[in-house]
């Protein structure tokens, strides 16, 4: 037993596969155990025995094999993979179990198989069987066809196949084994039970006994329709359903559907094989059929009767055949050879089926005409063939043909024809049989009923009765107005009678011969119950018998029996009474007319009716008015009223007033009683007349428009104008005519006879009256609104300047579409009218159409043109041709008989000469617009041949062909061309280039149809081969036209199609397959109409107006979810087609709604977490995938199922893309509200979004993005971390979207990128983004590596995974790329790495080869050289990205995965509050009561100035706008809930929307300005600065760069950012608390702001500039002085670091950086040393003193130089203790800096030390000694003259003055100009101020003081700040705050507390010297502004450096009012310096 122990040790799986039997039974059983355990059908378990299920079925040992059964049965039954297994286990069914003795080893092997085909592999099972069946074992073949057999019986004929099954049946009754034929005939009876006779052609020739017997068996099986009992996995609701059914006991309500479904779904025909029969015809076949002797005649004839029995016969040429019986039956004069050559044709019918369809045209007529022959045998004959014929066709195509043989004058053939109409209307369905059918016919058959010959009369009645059960009463009713009640109710009797095709017995009246074909389907006819029209009818009989009325529109488009309801109000006649009755209201007498009017009106009213008194009369008129008034509807006597109006005088009152009563009561009487066309008679004559009187016309048209309303408007025009045109009153037709134009527009069109009042239009134009001809003409404007071109049609041979005024008319109206109808639809249809009328609008274009004159040209194709056409000779074809073309053009528009042309003509277009092809390409174009619908009947003969010229090699004459098909099927729609095999016929043949046209063309064609025959699977073989075609073109087309077939015809039948081919092949194809699901589109839906069709004939009350309807119904389904009554009558709202509609229906009403009432998102406690455990434990598929298969999809729909509402879900998972779009609407809307669900299913919403990814439809992409978006938004503000799950299964898929080629999709994507790195770390992001640089789509590539850049950029380099050289390498390779934008991106997206982390780049990025390198190196210099101060960023992008790569940024984070921005982000979409009503904050209100609020600590000891008169300068100040301001209630309740309520607003300050920020800036801001509460701002600076710079970014970014934005909303919120900004800068408590990143990055944000020449052009840019300068200054002096002055030292270093960054940049924070120097005496205790020390060490590590020599300025160093020698100054020796924080001190030079200061200053005198840190002054000693002072000044001159260098040589003269004060510089002025003298004498002064220590940057920083003062933006040439007024006395400051404060009052804004403020101070003056802001440095530096401004116009070389260095080069005034300007401010200036001296 020692090895038995071995065994037992292993794991089951390989128990199973051991050499001992023993282990492996064991194994089997565990196995078993094993599977029977496991729960989960998709555990990973199962994977493992994938390959091992075959062996288990095959054991060698019978004992193990059995179990292995057992084992294996467990296996498939649930196991999610089995279907793997399939074929390889069921083949060893067959072959090793189906073999062995033991019974249960079969009967687990069949019960395998079984198991097989219940998880949906019965086709594979099928297969195998089969096989089976050629085996030599007869064991196996018996359990085969016991296996069939039981398959069969369980599943039914739905699920297995039955085709090969019969097929392979003959075979096993001629088996020499008993047990087979036994077995068989098992099978043949189980068949038998599912299909009936269909069975018995198959099996006619096996051995008669046989065939004996099984009839016997087949006697004995039950009628009862077979059910399936066992049921596939995907059939579970069908299961459910059927289990219920049999626990009611049987079959409780039937199961209707199924049993509909199951009856007709074999077809014999379909288990036929085709046999050829042209080839077996008798040799001399044509010969003899043209015999003179009959017999002869007959013996061919017999022949073709023989071969025609063969049920099913091959498609080929038949139309010679054709022609020769057509005319046996046509001229012979045997009545036999009739007879028998009917019976060929019948045969013929049956045996080709649709293939027939082409020949049917011609032989219709011919059969119909032969029905004159009394005999009996004849007739039937005939009528079998002609039935037979009418299932090839359609009713549409021969309908021509039949109506014109219907006026025939010979009785029998009328009756014959009707009784043929009445058996064909059997097969039609509503929609086969649509009004445009229905109205010729019921018109021919009228006449019928209406013959003198009974039998024409009943066969009349007969056919009536069909119509009147098929299409329902409401479709007929309206043909059948006239009919008098008996024949009406003989109408509705033979109706009742009827059976339609589905029916078990045929209508009573039809003789028992003609029901013949239709119920004893003899073999040869069984085959019709394929035809389609049969189908349609079959599994619509529901509602057909039911409800007739309120299934008005029918099933497709086509449906429109329902139209003329709203004509004549139809569907109300079948409801209401009096409808009826006042249809046929007869005529009263005048004398009962008087007696009736008697009992309604006052007697005084009678008598006074004709009295001679015209006063009289009208007293008269009135009574009988309020009479009329006060009736009832139903008491009114109408008639009787009306004619007594009519009564003498009647119409020829003379008395204007009198008839304008007389009118206006008829107007009543018609809208308030059951007015009849008989009363309407009365009146409408007179009407007439009086239409054109000047008084009484108005009241004569009110009066028609009410008759119209009550009769209809069709009757009611006809009759009108038709009385106008027979009298002459020119002034009567014209107005008639514009009431006619009018009528239309309120009624609409339907009904209207068009031929009709073309006639009298034709008249109208003719007329001599020109205001007629207008009338007319507008009329005819109108009615081209509703009919189009096809109007014009009619006015062709009108003379030509009338024609041209008919299409101005025409084209004024184009584009205009028809009004929707306002009156003509209340009263009678209750809603159903309007029904009609949309379906009407469509018809009547072709009914117009129709009405057209169309010649017959059949005479005219005579014998000779066509053997012309055929001639041997080309040019005499030519000549036939040219015939033919002249034919057709001179009849414009022709009847569709044209004789033998067809055949001519199709034999001309495979001509060798091809110029003749294209000349009869031409002439079928000419055919159909000439024929124009009726070509249909032509489409097999010609239009297929058509397609054949596609595969021509000449490009011409297949561009000639495509016209000529798309001519035609313009007019035949693509129904025609589908059916039938002609098509895929065409497409099978191996011709590349017909392959590749027809490809193309079915790709345009196919997915405008709403439905197509079911004949198009037929071309999917083709197709498929095509996808594998040699030519490249041809794969390409069939690849276009793939998704297009699949929109018709289903995955699941596509999929199923592939089984014939190879296996490569297959793999292949479906492959493509589920790729083209994908692009899938959906199905059009059913035109939405104008007025919405949804309100049904049901009562209209309970709905919304169709109105309202119709704004939803198409875009927005989803919202109004139709009721179920509404869905029946189809219509837009919900789609006909497609699940939703079906959905709509199933379900009952009440449940419908409220079923949206519930959350969308379920929460499923623990649901996510548990969904990613089964992730991880492989218990699902992992959500990785190119394109999502299947599988993907169910298994989100399973785990969606229980957290998803389901009506959401079905939305979601429809194939229509518009539903995807509602779904995402309501999930939109569902955002907020359901935060908690949201959060709950993220991680399958994002799966989801995923799958929309991979939708090409641009609406529902742009929808998921929006949504995207918003959700994103929503998660940053629940501080929601995605988890990996999530990011994994849903990043990689949104990066695919960033290379869509649309620019909005890429911005969106880029945008949500964006948004994610706020829940999402940006390093993990990185990684995902840099897999989609490796994508093979370019654009993707270039985006990812731009926001690879960004997140570099914004985050620093540790974003860069796994480590930066490695993630650098990587970006570097697409330097190389071959597409100029990825390199461009690689570039650029380097650079910016360059610019965060300088020259150590080169070091990652490792080797390049030498091209990228220097293309990388040009660029990293082109980027140095570029002014912006920016990062380089495109402009599209919205950075709304916090950038904290600042120190303190981090310190800010809450978790390590959540940035600075969650905080900022939060809210940021919760939208604008109601309550921030108040509008804009104030523009700039930088107010002076602000300013003077400012302590500054700057000493500026300055003699106080004279106040001057130069209040003009004052003038042009705009006053603010007046705002009441009420404090946001936000902040009343300051205390309570203050920190969210700020962190709320603030989030709203970054907002992307202008509004919202202005508005939560404006709040701030009031904060901020009451004292008492700024303090609650504590604690949220850093929050509110960040927020304000990134909303500065923003505006710099995105807000600039954005065309639509108007620049007066940005200037706008620049003012209110900076003034809130000097509102917080006020207040030194908070501006302290600012940190030192976060001013870094606020000063960055500032400066650039100053540097943007964008701000500059905005017409307020200047004042814009001036106030930030103002900001600047007061975040210099109030922040924090350790953190400012850090920040600014890591902004200089950044600066100077950043290639990108410009000079002017660095230049600007040096200047800050100077300010602070000077302010560092004051300021220096309170300054933190060390940490200064340590930057300036990290500065100069960094920047060594070579390096910082190179730089282009010498500014830098000087910079540095100074700041360290002030601090050395102020701090002496105790400095060297302050290096605390410098680890390694070697680093840098800082030290040994140090040293040497602090040496040289102990060296020199204090004087000296005190110079020594004014710049260059040492450099202007050296000088000195060396040169002659001459030479030294003429240097110094030189400088201040040059426009680069003035600056530096005033500050060297000044250095010079200083040192040489007796140096005398007057020579060198004299010499030069008064301005330039003044400019020097300026510099010299502002030098002065500002080295004294007590002036400020102001000049030279550029931070200009001109904004001292200013509060509202001044217009540009306002100096501000008032120095003196007109009266010259000297004024303090404090006459102006008074002034202010009287203004502000009088404008409404705020004074408060300015009483407590001190006055008004400069901003940098200490308050004990209470001067005023410097007037004098105001005044200069306006001067050089409005100098600079002359100077850019007179191209001076001066120029004056302020302007520049503030970045402000704007032009002020224009050149001439700017030196009027100067002028006077020169003189202004003389004063104030006399005045000083």
């Amino acid at each position: 037993m020692g090895d038995d122990s071995e065994w037992m040790k292993l794991p089951i799986d390989q128990k199973c596969e051991h050499k001992l039997w023993k282990a492996r039974l064991n194994g089997y059983e565990e196995a078993l155990k094993l599977f029977q355990k496991i729960d989960d059908e998709k555990s990973p378990e199962w994977s493992k025995y994938l390959g091992l299920i075959k062996k288990f079925v095959t054991d060698s040992n019978a004992v193990a094999q059995l179990k292995g059964l057992e084992a294996a049965l467990a296996y498939v039954e649930n196991a999610h993979v089995a279907g793997k297994t399939t074929g390889e286990v069921a083949s060893g069914v067959v072959n090793k179990v189906f073999n062995q003795p033991k019974a249960r080893a079969k009967e687990l092997g069949l019960d395998i198989c079984l198991m097989y085909i219940e998880i949906e592999k019965g086709e594979a099972v099928q297969e195998e069987l089969l096989k089976g069946l050629d085996n030599k074992n007869p064991k196996i073949i018996v359990a085969c066809i016991e296996t069939l057999r039981r398959a069969l019986s369980e599943f039914g004929s739905k699920i297995i196949s039955l085709k090969p099954i019969i097929k392979v049946l003959p075979k096993l009754f001629e088996s020499r084994e008993k047990a087979v034929r036994d077995e068989a005939k098992l099978l043949a009876v189980e068949i038998y039970r599912w299909i009936r006779d269909a069975l018995r052609p198959p099996l006619q020739n096996i051995n008669s006994v046989q065939l004996k017997e099984l009839e016997e068996e087949w006697v004995k099986v039950s009628s009862a329709a077979p059910k399936q009992t066992r049921f596939l996995r995907s059939q579970q609701e069908l299961k459910a359903k059927f289990e219920q059914q049999q626990a009611v006991g049987g079959d409780a309500d039937g199961g209707g559907d199924d049993e509909e479904e199951a009856v007709p779904q074999v077809d014999a025909y379909e288990l036929l094989e085709a046999v050829e029969i042209l080839s077996k015809l008798p040799k001399d076949f044509y010969e003899k059929i043209e015999a003179k002797k009959w017999q002869e005649r007959k013996e061919a004839l017999e022949a073709v009767e023989l071969l025609v029995k063969n049920p099913k016969l091959e498609s080929g040429d038949y139309a010679d055949l054709v022609k020769v019986l057509k005319k046996v039956v046509g001229k012979d004069t045997n009545v036999m050879l009739v007879a028998l050559a009917a019976k060929c044709l019948a045969g013929l019918a049956a045996g080709l089926r649709k293939k027939f369809g082409q020949y049917a045209g011609h032989v219709v007529p011919t059969i119909l005409e032969k029905f004159k022959e009394k005999k009996p045998q004849v007739v039937q004959a005939l009528q079998e063939a002609i039935d037979a014929i009418f299932l090839t066709t359609t009713l549409q195509n021969i309908s021509e043909d039949v109506l014109a043989v219907m006026d025939n004058k010979n009785p029998t053939i009328k009756q014959q024809t009707s009784l043929f109409i009445a058996r064909s209307f059997r097969h039609c369905t509503p929609s086969t049989l649509p009004k445009s059918l229905l109205k010729p016919f019921c018109a021919a058959l009228l006449k019928h009923i209406n013959d003198s010959a009974p039998e024409v009369r009943d066969a009349g009645f007969e056919a009536l009765g069909t119509a009147l059960k098929v299409a329902g009463e409401k479709a007929v009713n309206p043909f059948l107005a006239d009919v008098d009640k008996l024949k009406l109710d003989r109408i509705k009797e033979c109706a009742e009678k009827v059976e339609l095709v589905y029916g078990k017995k045929t209508g009573g009246t039809a003789e028992k011969k003609e029901g013949k074909p239709i119920a004893g389907k003899t073999p040869a006819l069984s085959g019709t119950g394929g035809d389609k029209e049969t189908k349609d009818a079959a599994t619509k009989p529901g509602p057909l018998k039911k409800a007739p009325a309120v299934k008005s529109g029918g099933p497709p488009k086509k449906g429109k029996p329902a139209a003329a309801a709203g004509v004549g109000g139809a569907g109300a006649k079948g409801k209401k009474g009096p409808e009826t009755k006042e249809i046929f209201e007869s005529e009263l007498s005048i004398e009962v007319c008087e007696e009736k009017a008697a009992a309604v009106l006052p007697a005084s009213c009678i008598q006074q009716l004709d009295s001679g008194n015209w006063k009289e009369r009208l007293a008269c008129m009135e009574e009988f008015q309020k009479a009329v008034e006060l009736m009832e509807r139903s008491e009114m006597p109408c008639q009787a009223l009306v004619r007594m109006l009519a009564k003498k005088p009647g119409w020829k009152e003379t008395n204007f007033q009198v008839m304008q009563m007389k009118l206006h009561i008829v107007a009543l009487i018609a809208q308030k009683g059951n007015f009849s066309k008989t009363s309407a008679q009365v009146v409408l004559d007179g009407l007439v007349d009086k239409v054109g009187d000047v008084k009484c016309g108005s009241n004569a048209k009110e009066a028609m428009t009410a008759i119209a309303e009550a009769c209809q408007l069709p009757w009611t025009a006809e009759q009108v104008v038709a009385m106008a045109f027979s009298q002459k009153n020119p002034k009567n037709q014209s107005e008639t005519l514009n009431w006619l134009s009018n009528a239309i527009k309120e009624f609409g069109f339907s009904g209207l006879n068009v031929k009709a009042f073309i006639s009298n239009v034709k008249t109208a134009l003719a007329a001599t009256n020109p205001a007629v001809r207008t009338s007319a003409i507008t009329l005819l404007g109108v009615m081209y609104l509703y009919v189009g071109p096809p109007l014009r049609m009619f006015f062709e041979d009108e003379k030509p300047a009338l024609l041209s005024q008919i299409d101005a008319e025409f084209e004024k109206m184009q584009g205009q579409t028809a009004p929707a109808p306002t009156r003509g639809i209340s009263r009678h249809s209750g809603g159903g009218g309007d029904d009609g009328e949309e379906e009407e609008q469509e018809d009547v274009a072709n009914d117009v159409v129709d009405l057209l004159p169309r010649t017959d040209i059949g005479d005219k194709i005579t014998a000779e043109l066509v053997s012309k056409i055929g001639d041997k000779n080309w040019k005499i074809r030519k000549e036939g041709l040219d015939e033919v073309t002249s034919i057709i053009n001179d009849a414009k528009f022709i009847q569709p008989n044209i004789g033998e042309l067809p055949i001519a003509l199709k034999s001309r277009l495979n001509d060798s000469n091809k110029i003749l092809v294209q000349q009869t390409l031409s002439i079928l174009q000419q055919l159909a617009t000439a024929m124009g619908p009726n070509i249909k009947q032509h489409v097999k003969n010609l239009g297929i041949p058509v397609i054949t010229v596609l595969g021509d090699s000449k490009n011409n004459v297949r561009a000639a062909a495509l016209a000529t098909v798309n001519a035609w099927a313009e007019q035949t729609g693509m129904k025609e061309w589908l059916e039938g095999e002609d098509l895929s016929e065409e497409l099978k043949k191996e011709n590349p280039f017909l392959r590749q046209e027809l490809l193309g063309w079915l790709a345009e064609k196919l997915p405008t149809l709403r439905s197509v025959p079911s004949d198009l699977l037929l071309c999917v073989p083709h197709l498929y081969s095509c996808l594998e075609d040699r030519n490249g073109d041809v794969r390409k087309k069939a690849q276009d036209a793939l998704p297009f077939f699949m929109m018709h015809l289903g995955f699941e039948k596509m999929a199923k199609a592939t089984s014939k081919l190879k296996p490569t092949s297959k793999d292949q194809v479906l492959a493509m397959l589920e790729k083209a699901k994908a692009n899938m589109p959906a199905k059009p839906a059913p035109p939405a109409k104008s007025s919405s069709r949804v309100v049904g004939g049901a009562a209209p009350a309970k709905f919304q107006p169709a109105s309202a309807l119709a704004e939803d119904s198409g875009s927005n389904t989803m919202e109004s979810k139709p009721d179920p009554k509404k869905a029946k009558s189809g219509g837009a709202s919900s789609k006909v087609k497609g699940v939703q509609g079906k959905k709509v229906l199933s379900k009952p009403n009440l449940k419908e709604d409220d079923d949206k009432s519930g959350p969308i998102f379920i929460i499923v406690p623990n649901g996510k977490e548990q969904r990613m455990k089964d992730e991880k434990g492989l218990k699902v598929l992992k959500w990785n995938f190119t394109t999502p298969r299947d599988e993907y999809i169910e298994q989100l729909k399973t785990q969606m199922s229980t957290c998803v509402a389901k009506w959401l879900q079905d939305e979601m998972f429809h194939a229509d893309f518009q539903h995807h779009n509602k779904a995402l609407a309501v999930m939109i809307e569902h955002l907020e509200s359901e935060k908690e669900g949201v959060i709950s299913c993220l991680d399958l919403i994002l799966k989801w979004l995923t799958l929309r990814f991979f939708d090409t439809n641009t609406s529902v992409l742009m929808k998921a993005l929006e949504y995207l978006k918003l959700l994103f938004n929503l998660l940053s503000q629940e501080e929601y971390h995605l988890t990996e799950n999530e990011a994994s299964s849903f990043i990689p898929y949104l990066i695919l979207k960033v290379g869509e080629p649309k620019d909005v999709i890429r911005k969106d994507v880029r945008a949500i990128l964006n948004r994610m790195c706020l829940i999402y770390p940006a390093s993990k992001m990185f990684t995902f983004i840099m897999e989609g640089t490796k994508s093979k789509n370019s654009k993707q590539r270039a985006e990812c590596l731009e926001e690879l850049g960004c997140l570099v950029e914004s985050y620093g380099m540790n974003v860069c995974q796994p480590t930066p050289g490695k993630a650098l390498k990587e970006m570097a390779t697409h330097i190389g790329d071959r597409d100029n934008t990825v390199r461009n991106a690689a570039l650029n997206t380097i650079v910016t790495v360059y610019n965060v982390h300088g020259d150590q780049v080169f070091k990652l990025i490792g080797n390049l080869s030498e091209k990228d390198m220097s293309m990388l190196e040009e660029r990293i210099k082109r980027s140095a050289k570029r002014p912006s101060a920016a990062p380089v960023r495109q402009v599209e992008e919205k950075p709304q990205r916090t950038q904290n790569i600042s120190a303190n940024a981090s310190m800010l984070r809450k978790g390590p995965a959540e940035d600075m921005s969650s905080k900022l982000n939060q809210n940021r979409n919760m939208g604008s509050h109601s309550e921030t009503a108040h509008t804009v904050p104030r523009e700039f209100q930088l107010d002076l009561d602000e300013i003077e609020n400012d302590n500054s600590t700057v000493r500026c000891e300055m003699p106080a100035l004279v106040q001057h008169k130069l209040d003009d300068i004052f003038e042009p100040v705009l006053i603010p706008e007046p705002k009441i301001r009420a404090v946001s209630p936000h902040f009343d309740d300051m205390h309570s809930n203050t920190a969210s309520t700020i962190n709320f607003v603030i989030s709203q300050v970054a907002s992307g929307d202008i509004n919202t920020s202005i508005q939560a800036l404006a709040q701030i801001d009031e904060v901020l300005r009451q004292e008492d509460k700024a303090e609650a701002m504590s604690g949220h600076i850093d929050q509110f600065l960040i927020a304000t710079f990134m909303q500065l970014r923003l505006i710099y970014n995105t807000h600039m760069a954005d065309e639509k934005l108007d620049k007066d909303e940005i200037v706008k919120l620049y003012s209110c950012i900076i003034g809130s900004m000097i509102s917080l800068f006020q207040i030194e408590s908070l501006a302290r608390e600012a940190s030192t990143g976060v001013l870094k990055d606020l000063m960055h944000g500032l400066i650039t702001l100053m540097l943007d020449s964008r701000v500059e052009d905005l017409e307020e840019g200047e004042q814009v500039i001036r106030s930030v300068n103002l900001l600047v200054v007061k975040v210099l002096e109030k922040s924090d002085q350790t953190n400012i002055l850090s920040a600014l030292l890591v902004l200089l270093q950044d600066s100077l670091l950043a290639t990108a960054s410009s000079p002017k940049f660095s230049e600007l924070v040096m200047k800050c950086l100077w300010r602070m120097v000077r302010l560092l005496p004051e300021t220096i205790n309170s300054i933190n040393l060390d940490r200064i020390l340590l930057d300036i060490h990290i500065f100069m590590k960094v920047f060594p003193k070579e390096k910082l020599k190179q730089c282009k300025s010498e500014f830098p160093i000087r910079t540095l130089k100074t700041l360290l020698h002030t601090l050395c100054k102020l701090k002496g020796p105790k400095i060297l203790d302050h290096l605390t924080m410098i680890d390694n001190k070697n680093e840098s030079e800082l030290e040994a800096h140090l040293c040497r200061v602090m040496k040289h200053s102990m060296d020199q005198t204090g004087s000296k030390a005190d110079k020594d840190t004014e710049k260059g002054a040492s450099r202007i000693e050296e000088k000195a000694s060396k040169a002659k002072v001459n030479d030294i000044l003429a240097e110094i001159f030189k400088k201040i003259g040059s426009k680069e260098n003035t600056k530096e040589g005033l500050a060297e003269l000044y250095e010079y003055k200083k040192k040489y004060s007796d140096a005398d510089i007057e020579p060198f002025l004299k010499n030069s100009s008064q301005f330039f003298q003044s400019y020097v004498e300026r510099g010299l002064r502002l030098i002065e101020t500002e080295r004294e220590g007590k002036g400020r940057i102001a000049a030279s920083t550029g931070i200009s003081p001109q904004m001292e003062g200013t509060c509202v933006p001044a217009s540009t040439h306002t100096v501000s700040s008032s120095i003196g007024n007109t009266n010259g006395e000297e004024v303090g400051p404090s006459v102006y705050l008074e002034r202010l404060k009287i203004l502000r009052q009088r404008c409404g804004l705020d004074n408060a507390k300015q009483e407590d403020r001190p006055p008004l101070t400069s901003l940098l003056s200490k308050p004990a010297v209470p001067t005023v802001a410097s007037s004098t440095d105001m005044l200069h530096s306006k001067l050089s502004q409005l100098r600079e401004s002359r100077e850019q116009y007179q191209h001076l070389d001066l120029d004056s450096n302020q302007t520049h260095s503030s970045g402000i080069g704007t032009t002020l005034a224009s050149p001439s009012s700017a030196a009027a300007n100067i002028d006077d401010l020169k003189k202004r200036l003389e004063r104030i310096k006399s005045s000083r001296k």
